[in-house]
């Protein structure tokens, strides 16, 4: 009896509740720095759990598949936004990675310091929706079109007095059957005054997807080392070390073709662990993909990110031309999907 066939009306003879085989569960953590915020851990019945931190910005936590952890995770853990120091790299010290951690909505990558009195100002590592709840959380879990689906929605708001006024909304969600995860983020801007716009998705590969054995696949055009030190490794871009000591991470900017639907794709692949994570997103919106390879003894991961930007921060995407900028009244949307396999 495949159950991933059945319809409602078969399962219902069988079962009292669907959150017999997949569900949607609302809590909240309570100990230590991560004391108080908001979760949902989803779990689609059919091999793939995750859990969104719906106060840090609808980020995705832990995640499985077939009862596999495969996303890194800092020894930060989760921390509270409350704690979230803005200055300089302080944003590293409530980064627990996990599946996806969002960056932006105004800068991605390096800090820039405060010139004079700014209301917005000084802008800090990888920007603050990371460290934002979200509001007007909505779970949705409901048959359609004959697929048993889950969903978790909310809103992120970036505002500031006499500055920038912007609203993220995202859904996250999944379905029973399904071995992927779907991102749909709308933004906003609910102001009067242009805003710079910076996003970037930091998907975050771990242990025992990534391991020495682990290739990363696409059909790349370009790939462009983003220093000296990722020039070094050029040649090695796709292929993985041992955890090494004294590693220093490499970034990588590749130019993806896309498929007939207007997608790019990158894929991790471990044929020693079995697993592979593809990584597909709409280019339209995000015609940018960096690829963080860090190596090193315990901070062991590979990031797959999407963006609209290069993560460098937002000086510099003035100076080579490419900062994009929302205008008051503009909507931008843009779609990220990570599924998950068995190889």
């Amino acid at each position: 009896m495949n159950i991933q066939k059945m319809t409602d009306q078969e399962l219902k003879l069988y079962i009292g509740s669907m959150s017999q085989l997949a569900r949607v569960r609302t809590s909240v953590l309570d100990d230590g720095r991560g004391r108080g915020i908001r979760i949902a851990d989803v779990d689609n019945g059919t091999g793939l759990r995750f859990c969104i931190l719906l106060d840090r910005g609808m980020d995705i936590g832990e995640a499985s598949f077939n009862g596999t952890p495969f996303a890194y995770q800092t020894p930060v853990g989760v921390v509270h936004p409350s704690y979230f120091e803005s200055d300089g790299l302080r944003w590293l010290r409530s980064f627990g990675a996990g599946l996806m951690t969002g960056c932006g909505l105004r800068n991605v990558g390096l800090p820039e310091a405060e010139n004079g009195m700014r209301a917005d100002g000084p802008l800090g590592q990888h920007g603050r929706i990371s460290n934002t709840p979200a509001e007007k959380i909505s779970v949705r879990q409901e048959w359609v079109d004959g697929r048993y689906q889950l969903s978790v929605s909310g809103v992120i708001r970036e505002v500031s007095f006499f500055s920038e006024n912007l609203e993220l909304k995202r859904t996250i969600s999944t379905a029973m059957g399904d071995n992927s995860v779907t991102i749909c983020d709308e933004i906003s801007n609910l102001g009067v005054r242009p805003s710079p716009l910076m996003l970037l998705y930091h998907i975050n590969a771990g242990f025992p997807l990534l391991s020495e054995a682990a290739l990363v696949k696409g059909p790349v055009r370009e790939t462009v080392p983003r220093n000296e030190t990722a020039a070094a490794g050029l040649d090695q871009w796709n292929r993985c070390q041992p955890p090494t000591a004294g590693y220093v991470e490499q970034c990588f900017f590749h130019d993806l073709e896309t498929d007939e639907n207007g997608m790019a794709r990158m894929t991790l692949t471990n044929p020693d662990s079995g697993m592979a994570m593809e990584v597909a997103y709409r280019k339209a919106e995000l015609p940018y993909f960096t690829q963080w390879k860090m190596m090193g003894q315990q901070e062991y991961v590979m990031g797959l990110e999407p963006a609209n930007c290069h993560p460098d921060g937002q000086t510099a995407e003035k100076e080579k031309g490419t900062l994009k900028v929302i205008e008051p009244d503009e909507v931008v949307a843009s779609k990220v999907v990570i599924t998950l396999s068995n190889k």
